[in-house]
């Protein structure tokens, strides 16, 4: 699995450090914990990155979802 934040660099350092943690899915709390700042700044921080259009993108290799393997007559194989 790769994670990717599209827009990125839109984004302060700050503001990233906040969207990858929010996106991974920390709390307010757990993340002023991490970074030593106040749960109104991650708040502040959080919506002001949504506010610059940040995209979170997943990216699954097709065997994660059953979908690598390669059919033959029909039928997956094993």
């Amino acid at each position: 699995m790769h994670i990717e934040i599209r827009r990125a660099e839109k984004l302060s350092f700050r503001e990233r450090q906040v969207v990858v943690l929010k996106e991974m899915g920390l709390s307010n709390e757990e993340v002023a914990r991490r970074l030593n700042i106040n749960g109104s700044t991650v708040a502040t921080l959080f919506h002001r990155a949504r506010g610059k259009g940040y995209q979170v993108v997943i990216v699954l290799p097709g065997d994660i979802l059953g979908l690598g393997e390669e059919e033959r007559d029909g039928e997956q194989t094993e």
